[in-house]
């Protein structure tokens, strides 16, 4: 596997865990989006892709998060322990894209994070101007970072 390309898109907040979004390109043929770089307890990792996991309402079946604390549908009060936890860790997402040994996520990890640190130097440099790619555009920050810090707070 080679990976052909890297976008970086740097977060603005910095008190974030959240760094930023990438994407990354394999073989010229095939794209990954949403991987994430966060600042951990033990240091910088990229996230893999990932979704939110939910449940089903016992009253009418509604799909909610797993930390909504009523439905969507039919606001019924739900249990408030009814996610996981894998390792003592509460699990709220779920990998959508993920490599398969540690080899993989090591090249992953690896060509990531020298992109990332590349573009905090670049934007360190007066008159520097984000990139602008439409893939990694369209992501809702503010959701994300209130996922990170919900997990934080649960660990």
């Amino acid at each position: 596997m080679n990976i052909t390309e890297v976008r970086v898109k740097l977060t603005e907040g910095k008190k974030n865990r959240l760094q930023a979004f990438c994407s990354i390109t394999i073989d010229d043929d095939f794209v990954v989006r949403d991987l994430k770089v966060i600042e951990g307890h033990k240091g910088t990792f990229v996230a893999m892709p990932s979704r939110k996991l939910t449940d089903r309402c016992p009253n009418c079946g509604g799909k909610n998060h797993l930390m909504a604390q009523y439905c969507n549908d039919c606001g019924t009060k739900l249990n408030e322990k009814r996610a996981s936890r894998g390792a003592g860790r509460l699990k709220l997402h779920a990998d959508t894209a993920h490599p398969i040994n540690s080899n993989c996520r090591e090249l992953i990890q690896e060509k990531v994070l020298t992109a990332f640190r590349e573009e905090v130097d670049k934007s360190k440099q007066p008159g520097y101007k984000p990139p602008k790619y439409e893939d990694i555009e369209d992501v809702d920050y503010d959701d994300l970072i209130d996922d990170l810090e919900s997990e934080k707070n649960d660990t």
